[in-house]
């Protein structure tokens, strides 16, 4: 499988932090990239000196980043050979966020519906090349193929590839930021087998609206798509 859809995505969350805040962003960024699953649980992150350099901060905040984010039960050090910094498997259960206020929901899955279904148009309107129509497809068969353990991190993988293919940086970041928010509240609750099973076929109708160009049945693919789990969130934290 072709990495370069996945290296926009890093690129999304391996950026300059801003300056004033570098600890509170660099533990911020490191925690969206592990919500993502950019880096998946069990797998390591890039050494702390790629990290300093993608972050434009210094190796100690880097450090001091990590060590906090491993009290928390999210990062583990090993020494060694093999060592580095790894993200934990399993990750920590997020707490409860309890009654979400009705306006912050709107917000968030509103700003959602436009990235992401602007983006499935965007990705239709271009001519793709072999290695990201192939890129696609496998990004959406990975998803039908992950169990539960795994089924939300390959969601997210398929759907920030098809913001990647929109050919637009800086909208792969706005759907990133806006996803990591989106996973949080869904981490909260289980996944729902019938769920899994209508979401993969909605999947398809996306991707292969996406590869014939199709803008206007992309759009409604994933505006439909993206309903299913705007009515689970508001069930579950209204």
């Amino acid at each position: 499988m072709s990495d370069a859809p996945l290296r926009e995505v890093h690129r999304s969350v391996y950026r300059p932090v801003r300056e004033g805040n570098a600890l509170e962003d660099t533990v911020a960024r490191l925690v969206q990239t592990v919500r993502l699953g950019v880096v998946a649980p069990g797998e390591s992150l890039p050494s702390e000196r790629e990290l300093a350099a993608l972050y434009a901060v210094s190796r100690d905040t880097v450090r001091e980043a990590i060590r906090e984010l491993a009290v928390a039960g999210y990062l583990e050090r090993r020494r060694g050979r093999y060592g580095g910094t790894f993200v934990a498997d399993p990750l920590p259960r997020p707490a409860d966020p309890g009654t979400v206020p009705a306006d912050e929901i709107e917000d968030v899955l509103g700003l959602r519906r436009v990235l992401e279904s602007g983006a499935a148009r965007a990705a239709a309107a271009r001519t793709l090349d072999a290695a990201s129509r192939a890129e696609l497809w496998a990004r959406h068969e990975a998803a039908c193929a992950a169990g539960e353990a795994d089924y939300r991190r390959a969601d997210t993988l398929l759907h920030l590839t098809i913001a990647e293919l929109a050919g637009i940086p800086s909208l792969v970041t706005l759907v990133a930021e806006n996803r990591a928010k989106v996973n949080l509240w869904l981490d909260t609750f289980p996944l729902l087998p019938g769920n899994i099973e209508h979401s993969n076929g909605q999947h398809e109708q996306m991707v292969t609206a996406i590869l014939a160009g199709r803008g206007d049945a992309a759009e409604a693919a994933v505006r439909e798509h993206l309903a299913g789990s705007e009515a689970l969130l508001r069930g579950f934290l209204s």
